[in-house]
């Protein structure tokens, strides 16, 4: 009898160790497997998804935009790139959050109109806008009346941007009301444009093309507006901020975000030199921007 307990107690200071090893690895499971269930019930925030058109101006707002909702309010945050009408109806769909890239009242005038019930119009997020048509300084032209005149020296051209794009609807107007009729207009985008201004520029040929400002284009070359007299491009525009309907419910702290953004020209030229010019990507440009104005960016978030 007395044989038989101690060989079961020496059997169990055997296995001892192993029971304790296996308990606690027992115990470190259940840990884990209640942290997990945690994490599992506490909600992730949802992506903010931000959509703009491929205008210098726009990629620099834009990715300052995703810089600040990352940044300092902890979403993710994605960009999508389209054409101007699809920017519009894709966050009057509700498959995009919001752009920061509406140019009224003019520019996008069509759309707002067509697209008003389904998107909410924030507000600026930029004022002091202009466009119309632009030429070199040392081109001897002061309005858009002149052109026909020296067509040939223009070779005959109009160089534009995105087809879809507002300020491309408005300068086939102005070929209609200055009966600019031996001008092309030619489409293409806002990187096609400025390489070929550059070009030109380079060799001091005439060139006309689709200008709007802020653009980084105006730091660099010495540009000029053409005078419109008969006011087709219209008066001073601003850049607004649009939203899908139910953002101001679904993500509150990001709609007050968007509510509180708006900057200056200047501040958006520097961010479109930095990477036009400087060879930075947009994304090191946006987040630049954000760390040398962290006074700005606090407005912008309610710190």
């Amino acid at each position: 009898m007395c044989k038989l307990s101690f060989s079961r107690t020496r059997n169990y200071k055997k296995i001892l160790p192993l029971i304790v090893v296996l308990g606690a690895l027992v115990l470190l499971s259940s840990c884990a497997g209640e942290e997990v269930k945690s994490e599992e019930v506490k909600p992730d925030k949802e992506t903010v998804k931000v959509v703009y058109v491929s205008w210098e101006s726009e990629i620099a707002s834009a990715h300052v935009v995703k810089a600040v909702i990352e940044e300092k309010l902890g979403y993710d945050c994605e960009l999508l790139n389209v054409t101007a009408i699809s920017m519009w109806e894709s966050v009057a769909a509700g498959d995009q959050d919001a752009m920061v890239a509406a140019w009224l009242p003019s520019l996008h005038e069509q759309y707002y109109e067509e697209l008003a019930e389904d998107l909410k119009l924030v507000g600026p997020n930029l004022e002091g806008v202009e466009m119309g048509l632009a030429v070199p300084e040392y081109v001897d032209l002061d309005s858009i009346e002149e052109l026909n005149e020296h067509a040939d020296k223009f070779d005959e051209s109009i160089i534009g941007i995105d087809p879809e794009a507002g300020l491309m609807g408005n300068t086939e107007k102005a070929i209609e009301k200055y009966g600019l009729n031996q001008f092309e207009l030619v489409s293409g985008s806002d990187a096609t444009m400025t390489s070929a201004l550059d070009i030109a520029y380079e060799e001091e040929r005439w060139i006309v093309v689709t200008g709007w400002s802020p653009h980084w284009k105006f730091a660099r070359w010495d540009l000029k507006y053409l005078d419109d007299p008969k006011n087709v491009y219209g008066e001073e525009e601003y850049i607004g901020t649009v939203v899908r309907k139910g953002l101001e419910d679904d993500m509150p702290e990001v709609y007050s975000f968007f509510e509180n953004f708006y900057w200056e020209p200047a501040d958006m030229e520097q961010v479109m030199l930095w990477f036009a010019e400087e060879g930075m990507a947009p994304e090191e440009a946006a987040e630049r921007w954000v760390t040398e104005n962290e006074e700005v960016v606090k407005q912008w978030v309610g710190e």
